[in-house]
């Protein structure tokens, strides 16, 4: 089966692994503890632990929708929902990239949980404290979603909000799935320093063909973590009738070049169809790039992708 057909089986097949999924989440584990089995390995937690430190912004997205006790998280501009996280009376702890040890070690917390961006730093996290590792699964996106979901909920009694939410995303995806299966051909590129990147199915973002069902413009694309770069002459040879556009930089704040719209408005661009038909669409960079794998950034995807289908969003003026 190849990685399209799992993740597109992965969210069908929810109702029918939840019982499985959560039989193998908790481990047998004394009174009071979890057996926490997680992308990094199996690791023994405190039942609603009091003091949790996050150093990933998915995992903190995910953690926050359900109300988890966090004292510390990196040092970053957060998003409008994080944005409280910014306040000082949240401990920082260090960045995205690089953990503050000490910090984290004088902070004695209950659990520690990371992502992709530190995974080579888990071991010498888990010598601190418990830590799980909510990584998403690039082979099994939506199924590791959930059950990262699931994982959470479970070590902070919030199942039956998990299972509500999945079920939420779950109908969702599949209205979209229908819309976009008529929408036509569809492209989605990333910007940042001022140069281009085209992603197709199986790639980093192809969620958008295997998921919400939209037609690749370009299925020779070949699956990369980072897009393959393109040119202007390229996005007009692909003359997509949908173009969703992520601005990295703005999702990091760095100013490392022109902006995703004035790199887009070039004459070249302006003679495809997706500009012709006002459907070059800017997605929200930091749902795209920063909480992508967290429930709520999942949903907030699904409703604005849907929302642009429905024509409720349009971003450019044919010329």
């Amino acid at each position: 089966m190849t990685p399209a057909s799992l993740l597109r089986s992965s969210l069908r097949m929810v109702s029918q692994v939840a019982l499985v999924l959560a039989a193998s989440v908790a481990l047998a584990a004394p009174a009071g503890k979890l057996r926490i089995e997680h992308a990094s390995g199996v690791t023994e937690v405190t039942a609603n632990p009091r003091k949790v430190v996050v150093l990933d912004l998915a995992a903190l997205d995910l953690l926050d929708t359900l109300g988890a006790p966090v004292i510390g998280v990196p040092k970053w501009k957060m998003p409008p929902e994080l944005a409280r996280y910014e306040a000082a009376s949240v401990t920082k702890m260090g960045s995205l990239f690089e953990p503050d040890y000490e910090t984290i070690n004088v902070a004695a917390p209950d659990l520690i949980v990371i992502g992709l961006r530190l995974r080579e730093k888990y071991a010498k996290l888990a010598q601190i404290a418990p830590t799980i590792d909510l990584t998403a699964d690039p082979q099994d996106f939506y199924g590791s979603l959930a059950r990262n979901a699931r994982l959470v909920g479970q070590i902070f009694g919030k199942q039956a909000e998990v299972e509500k939410r999945l079920k939420q995303l779950q109908t969702s995806t599949t209205a979209l799935r229908a819309t976009g299966s008529k929408a036509g051909r569809a492209l989605i590129v990333l910007t940042t320093g001022g140069k281009i990147s085209a992603y197709g199915p199986g790639s980093g973002f192809g969620v958008l063909h295997e998921q919400f069902g939209l037609q690749a413009a370009d299925p020779t694309l070949k699956p990369a973590t980072h897009g393959q770069a393109v040119s202007y002459e390229y996005l007009l040879k692909a003359n997509p009738d949908w173009l969703f556009v992520i601005d990295r930089d703005a999702a990091i704040g760095a100013a490392q070049g022109k902006s995703a719209q004035q790199l887009l408005d070039n004459p070249l661009v302006a003679q495809t169809t997706a500009w012709k038909k006002k459907q070059v669409v800017y997605l929200n960079p930091t749902h795209q790039y920063l909480t992508n794998g967290s429930l709520r950034a999942e949903q907030a995807i699904v409703d604005e992708v849907s929302a642009a289908l429905a024509g409720k969003i349009t971003t450019t003026a044919a010329r």
